[in-house]
């Protein structure tokens, strides 16, 4: 019998780094969705405790070590990182780890590659770490996510060499700019 082998929808793909910014493809393991039922925010929240997590408020995230809680919407959210604790009849969970694709971007240039790209203000004034937004990245949805050192884009794994292509032209032509 014939043995599959998981890979990342960007396998293969090295980092770009140009004019001191740097667009890297990023495996982030385990994501589950997590859509709380109507007034189960309190018992998820005590699902999570063991995380050292709480569900997040909109356009934020909540992080404890190597898991992190993205929020994706209204009433969902991405667990990343690490195993759903059992949320019972709290949520309903899917495994979308196959589903999503991540790029990291970081650098001196973040805010300037994504103007181009997206109508978000991703200045660290305008978007700090813990901040989380769900917009178009070109014709894409993505979830987005600020960190200390970088800005995290979530697309969705159809569309991951779309976006690592767009970011990286984006980049490209910044660096022309720059005569770099």
């Amino acid at each position: 019998m014939p043995e599959l082998i998981a890979k990342t929808a960007l396998d293969g793909q090295g980092a770009l780094t140009l004019i001191g910014t740097t667009l890297a493809p990023v495996d982030l393991g385990i994501i589950t969705s997590i859509a709380p039922f109507a007034g189960q925010v309190k018992a998820i929240d005590t699902a999570l405790k063991p995380l050292g997590l709480s569900f997040p408020p909109p356009n934020t995230t909540a992080a404890s070590g190597a898991a992190r809680l993205v929020w994706t919407g209204p009433d969902q959210a991405l667990l990343i990182g690490a195993d759903a604790p059992d949320l019972g009849t709290a949520a309903a969970t899917t495994d979308q780890s196959g589903g999503w694709s991540a790029l990291r971007l970081s650098g001196a240039r973040v805010a300037d590659v994504m103007a181009r790209l997206c109508p978000l203000d991703f200045r660290p004034s305008a978007f700090a770490p813990g901040q989380a937004a769900r917009a178009q990245l070109g014709h894409m949805n993505a979830v987005f996510w600020a960190e200390k050192d970088a800005l995290m884009i979530l697309t969705f794994r159809s569309m991951a060499q779309t976006a690592w292509d767009e970011c990286a032209h984006a980049l490209t032509a910044l660096a022309a700019r720059a005569g770099a």
